[in-house]
Order: C-alpha cells, then structure tokens, then sequence
C-alpha cells in the first residue's frame, strides 16, 4: 500500500481546501507562502538526501511508489510541500480566529531557555547526527528568526507550533509506526514519543519556524519576492 503518498494527500487535502475560506482567504498568501516552501524544501531535502546517505534514517519500500529524486522517495520530497503548507494554514488560521497573543509575554524568555537547553543537548551528543544538527541548527534560525523580526512573531509561532503537534503526532506516528520512515538509534538519543524520536519536534519546529520566517519576510517586502510567483 502507498500509505506515505496517501497520508501526504490526507496532510494537504483540508487545508487546500479551505483555502478559499471567506476569513482566512489564505489563497491570496500564495505569492509569499511558494517562495517561503521553496527555500524550506530545497534545505531540507539537501540535508535529508545527506542523512539518508550516511543511514541516519531510510524508507521501507512496501510503503512507497517506487519513484525517487536521487536517493529520497517522491514521498518524501512530497512531504516537503504538503506538511510546510499545512503548518502555515494553521499559522494563518490562528491568526485570523484567535485575536488575542496569549503567549507573546513569555515567549522570549521560553526561546532562550529552549536554545540554551538544545544547544547544550547538542553539544554532548556530537556524535548522533540526528540529535547534534537538529539541536544545533534550531537556534540558529531561532537567531536568524529574532534579528528579522524581534520578538513580534513568537508568540503565535509558538501557538502554531503547539497546535501543530496534533497532526504531526497523528502523521508522524503512522511513518514511525508501520515504520515508513526508520531511524539509526545510533544517531539519535533513543528517546520516543511512542514511536516517534524526539529529536523529529524539533526539526519539525525548524521547518516551520524556517517557513514562517522566509514567509513573514516575503509578506513584509514583496519587491524581493521570487519573480516565478508573481502570477499568484
């Protein structure tokens, strides 16, 4: 059974949908949120490409079409487009129907607290790549996040991320599950979430926070948004 390809159609099947939605409208954020995958995706693919070479993680065929880009399955490239516009749909949403920023208060103070933990996480196990680059690069874009827009944007990033995790559990749960998706212990800290490593919350906080910035950005200078989108 394809059930990688179906649970990519099951992640973006909603939220494509209701993207003509009269509130949200978030159709018409296309032309900021294309450019914003695009550099999500050609990151994350290169690094996943890196990963799947050295045996970081693997895929199991039975699950799968048949069909790669180098060495990753078009699933996987798939998930990179569908999982990246799913979380800015419910980024927006949130947006649109929570008024209030409950968590901008403390939200600085938990992304400190959070890059100094990840970072001395990262540090120790220099030798779990999983674990090392994850935690390490997160507080890098964390950095990049904060010189661009302070701290305007992290509470509802946060409240996105949050509520996020729902789907990601449910999704991430089946690849792990089956599994779809295999991961080297060796190179993460052999903690689960069930059956999910722990060390996949925070690279899905990277891949949404690296989104959401490179979209934000976009939105707040359209002159610099890529010219293969402006038809949108």
């Amino acid at each position: 059974m394809y059930i990688y390809l179906y649970l990519n159609i099951f992640t973006i099947l909603f939220p494509f949908l209701l993207s003509f939605d009269k509130r949200v409208q978030f159709y018409k954020t296309w032309k900021y949120l294309f450019p914003a995958m695009f550099i999500n995706a050609l990151f994350f693919i290169i690094w996943d490409a890196i990963f799947t070479h050295h045996g970081v993680w693997g895929f199991n065929d039975k699950y799968l079409v048949g069909i790669y880009l180098y060495n990753l399955p078009l699933e996987e490239v798939l998930f990179f487009i569908t999982v990246p516009y799913a979380c800015v749909f419910i980024y927006e949403c949130l947006n649109v129907y929570v008024k209030e920023d409950y968590l901008q208060a403390g939200s600085l103070v938990a992304s400190i607290i959070l890059a100094i933990f990840i970072i001395l996480v990262g540090l120790l196990h220099l030798r779990q790549l999983y674990t090392s680059v994850t935690f390490l690069l997160l507080p890098v874009i964390m950095l990049v996040h904060y010189r661009l827009f302070r701290d305007k944007l992290l509470g509802r990033f946060y409240l996105a991320y949050l509520v996020h995790l729902i789907p990601f559990l449910l999704v991430n749960g089946v690849l792990t599950a089956l599994p779809v998706v295999w991961y080297d212990n060796g190179h993460n800290l052999g903690i689960r979430l069930t059956t999910i490593p722990i060390e996949d919350t925070m690279y899905s906080m990277t891949m949404l926070l690296i989104t959401i910035t490179a979209y934000e950005y976009f939105r707040r200078h359209p002159k610099q948004n890529l010219p293969a989108t402006n038809f949108v």
